[in-house]
């Protein structure tokens, strides 16, 4: 890994100062058993992104609501600039110290507008702190330094794309003017130009002395704009590197205690001539939008296919059309013993065993009022129920099940679902649809915001299902997750397939060439109907 700052977004950038700017210190915080934080010490300097990973369920999340005013601490000390403040109650107060948030999870109401949503919190009650001029001259001004192309303010934030939804989220932050801005997984729903704009502002945030705690699972992203790193596991603080002092074996060893992330999906990958059958599930004279090439693709059972392209590509609108989602013009047919059967909606997909796990699982996915084991039953239910009646531990006996094979961390399965990291809440989800045991399952970018243990977990799971049959088909922002994984990678650009690149030529260079139209094109060339296979 690189040891300097300097990066395609300008020069390096030295941190202004290396006086202290936030200390924690021994925090802990227990949730009735379960011990979230033990003993969690923590320091950022002025003017430096410091990097803070660990697994999810490792404290992470914890320390950070706590900054943030969600969690009040057991014990444990908090100073901001030398000086020590009191419990936070609530996130307004932590703003008012200068401790600014930006969530993984995307915080906008939906209906309302996007001058709302960035000003959201900002106003008392009964009184304005500023004019409706001169929010809509900031709100502007800040959405442009980070998205390209202008974004109505009068728009209402349910019609924008995720990245944009993120965007005024982050913008939101920004206007709070904090000494401590904290990133807690918020690029990972950012696509690459947006975060890239992220990052020159945090530079120029860090060049004026503020303080930046960056929570991610990407390793180039840390080595991107990284000064230091903080190791958390279990609950506790269990290393400090400064930059030209990690690498990525040794940051998931300290994270884990194993250096092996994706060694079971090399070895599942060799055996693809062994695994891959018949052909479950086909789309037929696919168009995503009008005045785009058809195309034809065949998903055969046994086999990881992913799905890439630069966001908003017309990849996630393939993935969904395999659910039954209509699109412009084609149709997607599920073959079952010889037979084709058309897919006209997610109901018909459900009754043909395909399963979809959709990506943002906090609109789309959980029931926050619900428990754990009933986030995991609600997709087989008639499976648990008799006369009316549910069998609820023939449903716990079953996650138990994917508790152990997906490494899930919980306290009790009648616990919340929001008591869980985000990382084990998406875990819930894919056990809810596996359970399902569906014949093709579609995952639309499953491993977004979580960390390296996961994600091992949720590899060797997949080679395991793909070895017994089933086809899977997985859309993935993460250029790395392609090329240890699948089998085959179809890109998408400007809403038509443009290529499909088999394992053996996988490469970072073979995905970004064809993300930007550099490759020479294969098959897929506009008119060009031949099937994907």
């Amino acid at each position: 890994m690189a040891s300097d700052r300097s990066t395609a977004l300008g020069p390096a950038v030295t941190p202004v100062t290396s006086d202290v700017l936030l200390r924690v210190e021994g925090l802990a915080k227990a949730f009735g058993p379960t011990r979230a934080l033990r003993d969690c010490s923590f320091t950022l300097r002025a003017g430096e992104v410091h990097a803070l990973v660990g697994e999810n369920g490792s404290g992470k999340s914890t320390l950070v609501k706590i900054l943030s005013g969600v969690h009040a601490p057991d014990s444990g000390t908090i100073e901001l600039g030398g000086t020590a403040i009191p419990q936070l109650r609530n996130p307004r107060q932590a703003q008012e110290h200068g401790l600014v948030t930006v969530f993984q999870e995307v915080l906008v109401s939906e209906a309302r507008s996007v001058l709302d949503n960035v000003w959201l919190g900002h106003d008392q009650l009964l009184r304005q702190r500023s004019s409706k001029r001169e929010k809509r001259r900031l709100a502007a001004a800040a959405l442009d330094q980070l998205v390209d192309g202008a974004i109505s303010l009068d728009t209402a934030a349910e019609d924008l794309s995720l990245s944009d939804r993120q965007s005024c989220c982050i913008v939101r932050a920004l206007l709070r003017n904090p000494r401590v801005l904290i990133l807690d997984e918020a690029t990972s729903a950012l696509d690459i130009a947006t975060r890239d704009r992220l990052f020159a502002k945090v530079h120029e945030l860090t060049a004026d002395g503020v303080g930046v705690i960056f929570i991610t699972h990407r390793m180039d992203e840390i080595d991107e704009i990284g000064d230091r790193m903080t190791i958390m596991r279990s609950g506790e603080t269990v290393a400090e590197l400064n930059r030209g002092e990690w690498n990525d074996g040794e940051v998931v060893r300290l994270m884990t205690g194993s250096d092996q992330l994706t060694q079971h999906a090399r070895e599942g990958a060799d055996r693809l001539d062994e695994r891959r059958g018949a052909t479950v599930v086909a789309a037929r004279g696919m168009q995503l939008e009008a005045g785009r090439a058809p195309f034809d693709v065949e998903i055969k059972a046994g086999e990881l296919v992913g799905l890439a392209g630069l966001e908003g590509h017309g990849q996630g609108a393939f993935l969904e059309a395999l659910w039954g989602v209509p699109t412009y013009a084609g149709e997607t047919l599920r073959e079952i013993d010889g037979e084709e059967i058309p897919i006209g909606s997610p109901a018909e997909a459900a009754a043909c065993e395909i399963a979809y796990v959709p990506r943002e699982r906090g609109l789309d996915a959980l029931f926050r009022w619900m428990s754990i084991r009933e986030n995991f039953g609600i997709a087989t239910l008639d499976r648990d129920a008799h006369l009316g009646l549910l069998n609820t531990s023939a449903t716990e006996r079953r996650l138990d099940g994917y508790i152990r094979s997906l490494g899930i961390v919980l306290g009790d399965q009648d616990d919340a679902i929001t008591t869980l990291s985000g990382g084990n809440q998406q875990k819930v989800i894919i056990a809810r649809w596996l359970a399902s045991e569906p014949r093709v399952l579609l995952l639309n970018d499953p491993t977004r915001g979580i960390d390296v243990g996961a994600k091992r977990d949720l590899y060797r799971l997949l080679t395991q299902l793909a070895g017994q049959g089933m086809a899977i088909v997985m859309l993935s922002s993460e250029l790395d997750e392609h090329i240890e994984l699948m089998d085959r990678v179809l890109v998408f650009r400007e809403h038509e397939l443009v290529n499909e690149i088999g394992r053996a030529s996988l490469s970072r260079q073979a995905l970004l060439s064809s993300f930007f139209g550099e490759e020479g094109r294969e098959s897929h060339v506009a008119g060009d109907r031949r099937p994907a296979r």
